[in-house]
C-alpha cells in the first residue's frame, strides 16, 4: 500500500502505480500555451467585502442537486457551498480536501480514504463516513441521471469503516481514481439514513443565502469553515449573464468584479483599461460540434469525416479565438497531457478530401442543419457561419439555426442532431474519455459507440505500465479522431477579466475560474 495525501510527492517519479496516478494531474493541467497564470497584485490575502462574479452559463432549470450541475453557474456555486474528497491545487497537484489522505491497493482496485476530522456542515452536523458513502451513492444506480454516473459506475462497493474511513472497491483497477473524486458533481453532503440533503447545505466556505436558478446565487462566509486560508470574502454573489456584451459592460461599469469567457472580439479594448486584469490560461478546454451518430446522416462515418475535413480550424483559431488557443484534432486530449498522441497527424482543411468522403458515403452533396448559440461557447454563431462558408467549397450546405441562449443546454445539447458545445476538459485521459465518449456515458454528446474504443478504455484504466497506457490512449485518440461523432476544431484558453481590486495567487487551469474555486481562493486586494 502506498499512502497519498497533502504531502504527496507529485513529481515525475513513476516507479509505482500510485505515483503515476498522482503525477498525471500535474502535467494534464499545465498550460500548453506558454502563457503563465497571473499572480496577484497583493500577495497577502485579507478578509472582507462582497464579491460579484458574472458567468456565461446558467439556466432556469438549474438546481442545487450536484448531480444536475451543467455549467459554470452551478459548478462555481457548487464549489462555493461544498467540498469534495480531493482537490487539484493551482500547481496541478492532487491534495486532500475532505479526505486527509488515501491509500490504494497494488492493483488499484481498492481505495481507502481517511477523512479529515473536525469538518462541520453548515447545519452544524459533523461530517463522517456515512455522509461520504451517501453522497457517492446519490449518483449510483441504474436509474441515475447524474452526469457523474460514468465515474461512479466503476464502483463495485463503497462502505464506511468506522466514522472516519471510507473504503471504495472498484470493478476494475483505476490508477486515476483519487482524481475522479475531485469532480464537482461529487460534492460531499450531509445525510440521514442514507439520504443526502439537497437543500444546498454543505461543508464549503460559504453558506447558501439565496438561489434563483439561472439568474443569481448568493452566499455568506461560513464562520466554522475548516480551511483557515480560504473563503476571504464576507459574501459572494454569482450572476448568470449569458450575453457577452452585457457581461463586459457590467464589469467595466463596476457593477461586478470579474467575468469569465471574455468576448475575444473586444478583449483588446479591455486590455487598455488600467483598472482591469486580463487572465489567459491554456489547458484542456475545447469547443465541440457533436453529431448524433444514431441519427441520419451522421450515422455514416464518411459523412462525419467529410464534415471534419470541411472546417478550417486555423481560420477559427485566428478569427474566433484571436490566437488564444491551439488547433484541435477531433479528439479531446490536449498536448499538455502526458498521454497525448503527439504523432497523430493534424487534420487540415481539405474540401477535396471532404468530397471524397461524401462520395464514399454515396452522396454528391450534403445538406444539414447546425444548431448554434453563443451559449455553447463565445462566438458560437460566428463559428457556425465560418463553418458554413468553409463547407460550401466541399459541396456541403450548412443551414445555421440560431438557437436561444436561454435553455440551450436543456433543449438543444444532447437533443438536436448537430449542435455546438464546449468542455472544460478533465485532468486525466480516462476521466475525459469516460465522461464524454464511453458508450454508456450520460454526457456522450455524439451518442457514439465504438467497441474497440470501449475495450481499450477499460483496459487502460487499470494498466500500471505507462508505456502500454500510452499505446492504448494513442489508439483511442486515433479512433476518436477518425470515427468519433464530435468535431473538435480548437482548444480554447480560459480568458477572464478581473477588477484589479481583486487579489489572487497563481490561478489553476484544471477548470475555469481557478478550478471553479475563485470564490474561496480570491480576495479583495484593495477596498
Amino acid at each position: 500500500m502506498v499512502k497519498w495525501g497533502e504531502r504527496s510527492n507529485m513529481d515525475m517519479n513513476r516507479r509505482s502505480i500510485l505515483k503515476s496516478a498522482a503525477a498525471v494531474g500535474a502535467l494534464a493541467v499545465a498550460s500548453s500555451s506558454g502563457i503563465l497564470p497571473a499572480i496577484a497584485q497583493q500577495a497577502t490575502p485579507k478578509k472582507g467585502g462582497h464579491f460579484k462574479l458574472g458567468v456565461a452559463a446558467g439556466a432556469t432549470s438549474d438546481t442545487l442537486d450536484p448531480a444536475t450541475y451543467a455549467g459554470s453557474f452551478t459548478n462555481v456555486f457548487g464549489k462555493t457551498l461544498h467540498g469534495c474528497l480531493t482537490e487539484v491545487n493551482a500547481e496541478g497537484k492532487l491534495v486532500g480536501e475532505l479526505a486527509e489522505s488515501w491509500e490504494g491497493s497494488k492493483d488499484a482496485k481498492t481505495w481507502t480514504f481517511k477523512l479529515r476530522q473536525g469538518v462541520e456542515f453548515h447545519n452544524g452536523k459533523s461530517m463522517n463516513a456515512d455522509d461520504v458513502v451517501a453522497s457517492i451513492n446519490h449518483h449510483r444506480g441504474k436509474d441515475s441521471k447524474s452526469a457523474a454516473k460514468s465515474i461512479v459506475d466503476a464502483i463495485d462497493d463503497i462502505r464506511a469503516d468506522g466514522s472516519g474511513t471510507v473504503v471504495v472497491a472498484l470493478k476494475q483497477g483505476s490508477v486515476d481514481f483519487p482524481f475522479l473524486v475531485e469532480e464537482f458533481h461529487l460534492a460531499i453532503l450531509p445525510s440521514k439514513d442514507g439520504q443526502v440533503d439537497l437543500s444546498g447545505v454543505g461543508a464549503g466556505g460559504y453558506v447558501l443565502e439565496n438561489f434563483d436558478p439561472g439568474i443569481k446565487g448568493t452566499a455568506k462566509r461560513f464562520a466554522n469553515y475548516w480551511k483557515t486560508n480560504a473563503a476571504w470574502f464576507d459574501s459572494v454573489e454569482l450572476l448568470a449573464i449569458q450575453d457577452a456584451a452585457a457581461r463586459t459592460n457590467a464589469l467595466t461599469t463596476g457593477q461586478i468584479h470579474a467575468i469569465e469567457r471574455c468576448d475575444l472580439k473586444t478583449v483588446h479594448l479591455l486590455e487598455r483599461n488600467q483598472g482591469l486584469e486580463i487572465v489567459s490560461i491554456g489547458g484542456t478546454q475545447h469547443y465541440t460540434m457533436p453529431m448524433l451518430c444514431d441519427v441520419s446522416p451522421f450515422d455514416n462515418k464518411d459523412v462525419r469525416l467529410a464534415l471534419k475535413y470541411a472546417i478550417d480550424r486555423q481560420q477559427l483559431l485566428d478569427t474566433l479565438l484571436r490566437g488564444y488557443g491551439q488547433l484541435g484534432n477531433d479528439q479531446p486530449i490536449s498536448a499538455s497531457n502526458r498521454f497525448f498522441a503527439k504523432d497523430l497527424p493534424q487534420r487540415q482543411y481539405d474540401p477535396e478530401k471532404a468530397k471524397f468522403h461524401l462520395k464514399k458515403a454515396g452522396l454528391s452533396d450534403l445538406k444539414v442543419n447546425l444548431s448554434a448559440s453563443d451559449a455553447a461557447f463565445p462566438g458560437g454563431v460566428d463559428a457556425a457561419v465560418i463553418f458554413q462558408q468553409n463547407a460550401a467549397k466541399a459541396g456541403i450546405t450548412i443551414n445555421v439555426v440560431r438557437e436561444p441562449n436561454d435553455g440551450y443546454w436543456d433543449n438543444v445539447w444532447l437533443k438536436k442532431p448537430f449542435c455546438q458545445s464546449y468542455w472544460a476538459g478533465r485532468p486525466t485521459a480516462d476521466w475525459m474519455f469516460s465522461q464524454a465518449f464511453a458508450a454508456d456515458a450520460i454526457w456522450n454528446e455524439g451518442h457514439w459507440k465504438n467497441a474497440r474504443f470501449n475495450e481499450l478504455l477499460i483496459a487502460a484504466r487499470s494498466e500500471v505500465d505507462d508505456a502500454k497506457r500510452l499505446q492504448m490512449y494513442t489508439e483511442m485518440q486515433t479512433i476518436c479522431s477518425d470515427d468519433g461523432g464530435v468535431i473538435i476544431p480548437v482548444f480554447a484558453n480560459y480568458v477572464s477579466a478581473l477588477s484589479k481590486k481583486v487579489g489572487h495567487s497563481k490561478i489553476a487551469s484544471n477548470w475555469d475560474l481557478d478550478g471553479f474555486r475563485c470564490t474561496e481562493r480570491w480576495w479583495f486586494a484593495e477596498a
